[in-house]
């Protein structure tokens, strides 16, 4: 399972990266803020357990669990996040992906 959300994870970050251009460092790497980060690492994770199929009872449990521990407060979060980085192209672009209202009974 570990294994499978660090390739979730990793699949995120090359996915914003070819979609955008972003700031690097010296060393080349693409860089974020770190709240911005953390909201893209949850975020990515709540929006793949959204995607997945409840075939049974206990996969709808699971995947309930998951969603409720990773979606919550995302939409908040973004919000906050758009408003405090309104003035900087990247991260901007970089949020635009995000669905803006995705929690229940918002």
């Amino acid at each position: 399972m570990t294994i499978k959300i660090k390739n979730i994870i990793n699949a995120g970050f090359v996915i914003m990266i070819l979609l955008c251009p972003m700031q690097t460092t010296a060393s080349g790497k693409a860089t974020l803020p770190e709240d911005v980060a953390q909201f893209v690492e949850k975020r990515d994770l709540c929006d793949h357990f959204r995607g997945e199929e409840p075939y049974d009872e206990e996969r709808r449990k699971f995947l309930i669990l998951n969603m409720t521990e990773l979606c919550a407060g995302t939409d908040r979060l973004l919000a906050e996040l758009r408003e405090k980085y309104a003035n900087d192209a990247v991260v901007t672009r970089v949020l635009s992906i995000y669905e803006d209202n995705i929690e229940p009974n918002q």
